[in-house]
């Protein structure tokens, strides 16, 4: 527990060690805190975001539980995830339960086109078909134009991702 209290009060948050020895936080468990789990202890806003910098500068070289033979080490395993472009990829179901993910900020918009059912029965299927299509093409280039990705098109609907 000293070596989390030297950490604090490297990064100037020495005030937290109590609080984090009480919690048993140590640098083994650093890795796993989130934005919640530090505010229920107590953290205030900017040194939360401070904390979680710090935590994340220590990537691979917090201090790791020894690994049985045969699986990756944690070190290497973050070292290869900070190489490849932040994606969401589904966790196999073979993967340990201490499987280490990212906290990201994201919007989610879905956007359909208004009185759809209305124009729809005043236009024949090929006339509502090329609509659509224009449609969900503007609007897919729009969400693309402000950094957005486009999730799926469902009907004259558009699910997209920001952030």
């Amino acid at each position: 527990m000293q070596q989390i209290a030297e950490w604090l009060a490297n990064i100037g948050l020495e005030r937290y060690a109590p609080v984090f020895i009480d919690n048993d936080i140590d640098v083994e468990v650093l890795r796993y805190l989130t934005d919640a789990d530090l505010e229920k202890i107590g953290v205030s806003l900017g040194h939360r975001r401070k904390l979680l910098a710090a935590i994340a500068e220590l990537g691979g070289r917090a201090a790791a539980p020894a690994q049985p033979t045969g699986e990756p080490n944690k070190q290497e395993t973050a070292e290869r995830r900070e190489s490849i472009p932040a994606v969401v990829t589904p966790v196999p179901p073979s993967a340990s339960a201490d499987a280490v993910g990212e906290r990201r900020y994201l919007t989610v918009m879905f956007c359909d086109l208004v009185g759809s059912t209305g124009i729809a029965a005043k236009l024949d299927a090929e006339e509502w078909r090329d609509l659509i299509g224009a449609y969900l093409d503007a609007a897919s280039a729009a969400v693309m134009d402000m950094g957005g990705h486009v999730a799926k098109k469902l009907g004259d609907g558009l699910l997209a991702l920001f952030g």
